[in-house]
């Protein structure tokens, strides 16, 4: 299993309803995304010496169980689909809470953008070997590039 966030769920991170907040599933994914990336050596500094940052298309959640307050959670990320040069990518979240438990399925679509052109953009090859080196799912599926 690879664990990319563990953390207490916070009193800031609950809704109305006592339990967990449907925005704070989106912000517990993202920091497991960039710890991922982080663990493969694409640092937020190294990206942004490129000029270039993740962005995302869709991020779809499926709620499986409750979390609440002061639950601890572990989220893991896996690569489940990429282009061959990294350009576009899906990425599987699964948020566990301290008892074991599924409790969220997080899937993420993004690619790479150069912040500067404000463009879709390619990692540089040495960048781009990194993040191929990600975790990737048992089902992981490898894209051609489509052209039109």
């Amino acid at each position: 299993m690879n664990i990319f966030y563990e953390g207490q769920i916070l009193w800031s991170q609950i809704d109305a309803n006592q339990h967990m907040r449907h925005s704070a599933y989106a912000d517990l994914g993202a920091q497991a995304r960039l710890n991922m990336l982080e663990s493969l050596g694409l640092k937020p500094t190294k990206l942004f010496e490129f000029k270039i940052g993740p962005v995302l298309f869709k991020e779809e959640l499926s709620y499986l169980r409750e979390i609440t307050l002061g639950d601890f959670v572990k989220i893991t990320c896996e690569v489940t689909r990429s282009r061959p040069d990294g350009s576009r990518w899906t990425i599987k979240h699964e948020v566990f809470r301290g008892d074991g438990v599924k409790a969220a399925v997080i899937i993420t679509i993004g690619a790479w953008i150069d912040m500067e052109k404000r463009r879709l953009t390619l990692l540089p090859p040495e960048l781009s070997e990194l993040f191929m080196k990600a975790p990737r799912s048992a089902d992981y599926v490898e894209e051609g590039v489509i052209t039109t």
